[in-house]
């Protein structure tokens, strides 16, 4: 009974538009053309002021002026967004495909004590299944698996359902969280993923007492670039838009995958240099031009990891209202220490202490400036990314050890010194108190 209310469901045309209704659509909100709050489109390059303006603030859904969307974002909005045809099939040949009664059983009945995170698409929980099926399984048994659930009211939810179907259902690498099934029936929607041991490292870095070790946070950073690198590099390219800290999560041997593909958009194809589009994502991540004009490139995911490089560098989140006025912007803060490569080093999470590559943090700043430029044509590929992380994996020259070899260094000079002075003293007393210097002075 279950399967044909899957079967009607769709067939009532739940999969059946074009595949550019998965992911555009303009923002609903209106605000006038000649509003205080436009923004003038007349450069990419902006100001330090101008950027802190648009990096303040942290909210998911980001309106930009009227003149800032342009019409090839989806011209009917308010209809449901679905698969096409031959995404459909290939989606369903790569997909399990569970009913709500299985994924519900798997769950435990969607109980609280089960839920593993939350966002504005709605509940994540962990549940188990059978490790060759849809059949749910017991606690502890088969396959564990995450469940995101989505909120039943939510056409943006709905939107950012479908995307994800549609590029994790098709897109496999080692450095993206693999989707292993959906459900959709009547109104529930919700997708089966690979379960992250580790969970976000948004948690490892702001929410632990431990701090997170620096050849982990490399490692980390690594895997996460090499998965945006592979999303831009394909013939059809992917802009991820939400790249952040929540969203990277990690496996028991801190391997990165990047999840949550909902604001995922594809990018410029052929002479196009741009995508135009509604402005989403999280303040303090997205790059002030996507977010001033809605011009989407793959530059723009370049600099929210730049953001997330610097939050791995310095143990701070990208926006902290918990901080002084001026610390409250991660970027606007650390960019007069990154652009002064003798300011570097006062940059590091102090958690840390001294327990951290010399190297690695001088090169990590050095990439963070570039990644955050605000010029986008100067900001590097992901794939350039890439190469000089892999150059800083393993290095061995912590602080600590070259802190200690100052110090011991220090401690001999200071201790050839006190023997040299001692020797000198005893020298001098010797003389004093031979009996030719003092017979001297009886003389006198």
């Amino acid at each position: 009974m279950e399967n044909n209310k899957m079967k009607n469901n769709k067939n009532c045309g739940c999969w059946a538009v074009l595949r550019s209704s998965v992911i555009g659509g303009a923002c609903s909100s209106s605000v006038s053309k000649h509003s205080a709050n436009s923004i003038p489109r007349t450069s990419l390059v902006y100001d330090a002021a101008t950027e802190t303006r648009y990096l303040n603030a942290s909210n998911r859904e980001m309106c930009v002026p009227d003149e800032a969307r342009v019409s090839s974002d989806t011209p009917h909005d308010t209809d449901l967004p679905t698969l096409t045809p031959a995404a459909e099939n290939k989606v369903q040949r790569q997909l399990l495909q569970f009913t709500f009664q299985e994924l519900k059983a798997a769950t435990g009945n969607f109980r609280p004590d089960s839920i593993l995170g939350e966002g504005g698409f709605g509940y994540v929980f962990k549940g188990w299944i059978d490790e060759n099926g849809t059949a749910p399984a017991k606690p502890g048994s088969g396959t564990t698996v995450a469940v995101k659930s989505l909120k039943p009211d939510g056409l943006q939810g709905h939107r950012e359902w479908v995307a994800e179907v549609d590029f994790l259902g098709q897109l496999h690498h080692p450095n993206l969280v693999k989707l292993i099934g959906y459900c959709i029936e009547d109104d529930q929607r919700l997708l089966v993923y690979e379960f992250m041991t580790r969970g976000s490292l948004e948690n490892h870095l702001f929410r632990r007492t431990i701090p997170l070790p620096w050849s982990n946070r490399i490692k980390i950073a690594l895997g996460a670039a090499k998965g945006l690198a592979f999303l831009h590099r394909g013939p059809e390219p992917v802009i991820y838009r939400d790249f952040k800290t929540s969203n990277i999560l990690l496996d028991s041997e801190y391997n990165a995958k990047l999840s949550d593909f909902g604001l995922a958009k594809a990018g410029p194809q052929g002479d196009k240099t741009h995508v135009s589009t509604r402005v989403v994502g999280t303040y303090g991540y997205a790059a002030p031009e996507y977010v001033m004009t809605g011009h989407l490139t793959s530059k723009s995911d370049v600099f929210s990891f730049g953001v997330v490089l610097l939050e791995i560098l310095t143990g701070r989140r990208s926006m902290d209202k918990k901080r002084p006025s001026g610390e409250q912007n991660l970027v606007a803060w650390a960019r007069p220490y990154l652009a002064d490569k003798r300011k570097f080093y006062q940059l590091v999470d102090p958690r840390l202490e001294l327990n951290y590559s010399v190297k690695g943090v001088q090169k990590i700043a050095q990439l963070a400036y570039m990644c955050l430029s605000r010029d986008p044509k100067s900001r590097p590929t992901m794939d350039e990314v890439v190469k000089a992380l892999t150059l800083l994996q393993d290095l061995n020259d912590l602080a600590i050890l070259s802190n200690h070899s100052r110090l011991m260094q220090s401690g001999r000079r200071k201790k050839k010194l006190d023997g040299m002075q001692q020797l000198s003293y005893n020298h001098s007393r010797s003389i004093r108190e031979s009996p030719l210097h003092s017979g001297r002075q009886h003389c006198k």
